[in-house]
């Protein structure tokens, strides 16, 4: 079993502090892990305001500060690293050079629309057969101690 996840960017809307986060997804991939899931943890994407003249409220920068993104993800990957998780790297294939959610990939400047999931799904796939793959080599663990 693999599961992906994806999580942090609204609870950064939020004003949840970074450590709160990376407790939260520590304690996700404890519990995955005890479960006998494999994770694989995903970047949070970036955002953009392009589309703010659209609509005000698709000004998502104040919001989710892309310091605070990189941060994240950064820790995300260290963490990943360290326990030996596949990371899922959707930050570095939505980019654009400026350093925001490329325009044409989400309508508002946050949730990835056709095109998004376009780019996306393949690395998804890809990152979903390493876990998998990462599995049959990896001893098998008891899930509850009994068995």
């Amino acid at each position: 079993e693999v599961m992906v996840l994806l999580a942090g960017t609204n609870d950064i809307a939020r004003g949840i502090s970074q450590q709160t986060i990376q407790n939260n997804l520590s304690l996700i991939a404890d519990l995955a892990v005890a479960h006998g899931v494999t994770p694989v943890f995903a970047s949070i994407l970036p955002v953009s305001d392009y589309h703010k003249t659209n609509n005000p409220n698709y000004e998502r920068t104040p919001g989710r500060p892309p310091a605070t993104i990189l941060a994240l993800n950064q820790w995300i990957a260290d963490m990943c690293g360290r326990r030996g998780f596949v990371y899922l790297d959707y930050f570095a294939k939505t980019v654009d050079p400026d350093g925001y959610l490329q325009a044409d990939l989400a309508a508002d400047g946050l949730h990835p629309d056709g095109a998004g999931y376009q780019v996306m799904a393949p690395l998804a796939h890809d990152a979903i057969m390493r876990a998998l793959e990462s599995r049959k080599s990896a001893p098998r663990r008891k899930r509850f101690g009994i068995f």
